[in-house]
C-alpha cells in the first residue's frame, strides 16, 4: 500500500487536504461561539444567530470569490500554500506549464472553473445545511407526534364571537391561504425527510471513496467536486508564493484603471476599492487568527473539563478481614457449600449481613428468630438482616 505522508513534491498530502477541508467548519464554530458570547451583551446579535446559515454563506462567498480570483485557490487552501490547477488544458505560450509525475499538463483556472468552484464551496454546502435542518425538524416533529399525538387541533380564534361577517370572510380567506402554504410546506418536509438520508449517505460515501483513493495514491482528485471540475490541487511553488502579492497588486491596479467618470468620482471609487481591499485583507487575517484562537481555547477548556470531571482513579481497597468465630459459636465446616447449622448441602442459601456467613434459609431464619444473633459470630442480628443469594459461590 503506497500513500504519501511526507511533504515532498507538488502533490499535497492527505493530511493537508483534510486540514484544508475542515477549516471552514472550524471557522464557523469559532464565529458562532464568538457571536454567541457577544450576544449576551448585545441582544441585537441574536438576529445573526437566527440566520446563521445565510450569514456564514455570505461571508464565505466573499472570501472564496476573492481568494479564487487572486490566488487560484480557496480560502483554506491558500492558507496551507495550495493552488488549484486545471487538468488537460493547453497552457499559454508565455507561461511554462507545470508537469506532474504522470505528465498531465496543469495550468491556471478559467473563469468558468472559478465560478463553479464557488458553487461547490459555498452554494452546495449552504443547501445541504438547510436540508439537514429541515430533516431534523421533521424528525423531531414525528417523534413528538409519536409520543404525544398530533397537536394540530388547536383553537386559536379567540375573537371568533366578537367579529362581524366581513371579518369572518377575510379571516377565512387568510386561513385558506395559510392552510395551502402549510400543506405545501408539510409536503416539502416529507419529501426532504424521505430523500435526504439517501442523498446524505451517497454524498458521504462518495467523499469517503475519493479520500480513500487519494490516500492510496489511486487518483489525483480529493473530492467529487474537484473531479467534476477537472481540477488538481497542487502545492504552490516558491516563485508562485512570491508572485502572489505582485499579482494582487496588478489586479487592483487594473480595476482602478477601469474606473470612469469625473475625477472626483474616480477618487471616490478608488477610495472605496482601497477600503474594500483593506477590509478583505484584515478579514482574512482576523478569521485565520480566530480559528487558531478558537482551537486553542477549545483544547484548553476541554482538557481542563476532563481534568475536573474525570474521577481520580485509586487502587481498589483491600477486602475487610473476615469476622472472628466466637468460642461459643457454631464451628464452620471445612466445605464452604455445607450449612453450619444442619451440616448438609445448602438449600436456598442466605447470608447474614452483619457477619457475612451463609446458611440454609430455613435454618438461619429459625435460628435468628429464636436467638436474635448470628450462630457463628454471636453478633446481634434480626430476620430483616437476612438476604437471599441467587448465585451461590
Amino acid at each position: 500500500m503506497l500513500f504519501q505522508v511526507g511533504g515532498q513534491g507538488t502533490r499535497p498530502t492527505f493530511f493537508e487536504m483534510a486540514a484544508a477541508q475542515q477549516l471552514p467548519a472550524s471557522l464557523r464554530a469559532a464565529l458562532t461561539y464568538s457571536i454567541g458570547v457577544l450576544a449576551l451583551r448585545r441582544p441585537l446579535l441574536h438576529k445573526v444567530l437566527d440566520y446563521e446559515d445565510e450569514f456564514f454563506a455570505l461571508l464565505m462567498l466573499v472570501l472564496e470569490t476573492h481568494s479564487l480570483r487572486t490566488t487560484d485557490a480557496s480560502f483554506s487552501e491558500s492558507l496551507y500554500g495550495l493552488r488549484r490547477r486545471a487538468v488537460k488544458i493547453r497552457a499559454k505560450k508565455n507561461d511554462a506549464p507545470l508537469k506532474s509525475r504522470d505528465g498531465i499538463e496543469l495550468s491556471g483556472l478559467e473563469k468558468r472553473q472559478r465560478v463553479l468552484s464557488v458553487v461547490f464551496l459555498v452554494v452546495l454546502p449552504y443547501f445541504k445545511s438547510k436540508l439537514h435542518s429541515v430533516y431534523n425538524k421533521e424528525r423531531e416533529a414525528r417523534l413528538q407526534a409519536s409520543l404525544w399525538g398530533d397537536g394540530d387541533d388547536t383553537f386559536e380564534s379567540a375573537d371568533f364571537f366578537d367579529r362581524g361577517e366581513g371579518s369572518l370572510v377575510s379571516r377565512g380567506t387568510m386561513d385558506a391561504e395559510a392552510t395551502v402554504r402549510s400543506r405545501l410546506a408539510k409536503r416539502l418536509q416529507k419529501f426532504v425527510f424521505a430523500c435526504y438520508p439517501w442523498l446524505h449517505a451517497t454524498s458521504e460515501g462518495l467523499s469517503f471513496t475519493y479520500q480513500l483513493l487519494y490516500l492510496l495514491d489511486a487518483t489525483g482528485f480529493y473530492s467529487l467536486g474537484l473531479h467534476a471540475l477537472g481540477i488538481h490541487v497542487c502545492r504552490a511553488t516558491g516563485q508562485e508564493l512570491m508572485d502572489t502579492s505582485s499579482r494582487i497588486s496588478k489586479i487592483r491596479n487594473r480595476e482602478r484603471e477601469r474606473l470612469r467618470g469625473p475625477p472626483w468620482l474616480k477618487a471616490l471609487q478608488g477610495a472605496l476599492l482601497r477600503c474594500t481591499y483593506t477590509v478583505l485583507d484584515y478579514a482574512q487575517t482576523g478569521l485565520i487568527a480566530a480559528v487558531f484562537f478558537f482551537k486553542m481555547m477549545e483544547w484548553w477548556y476541554q482538557s481542563a473539563e476532563e481534568r475536573i470531571s474525570a474521577p481520580t482513579v485509586y487502587p481498589p481497597p483491600p477486602p475487610p478481614p473476615p469476622p472472628k468465630v466466637a468460642k461459643e459459636g457454631i464451628p464452620l465446616p471445612p466445605d464452604r457449600t455445607i450449612c453450619p447449622l444442619c451440616t448438609q448441602k445448602r438449600a436456598n442459601p442466605s447470608v447474614v449481613t452483619v457477619s457475612g456467613f451463609v446458611f440454609c434459609y430455613a435454618c438461619i431464619f429459625k435460628y435468628v428468630s429464636q436467638y436474635n444473633r448470628c450462630p457463628v459470630t454471636l453478633m446481634p442480628a434480626t430476620v430483616d438482616q437476612l438476604r437471599r443469594l441467587f448465585h451461590d459461590v
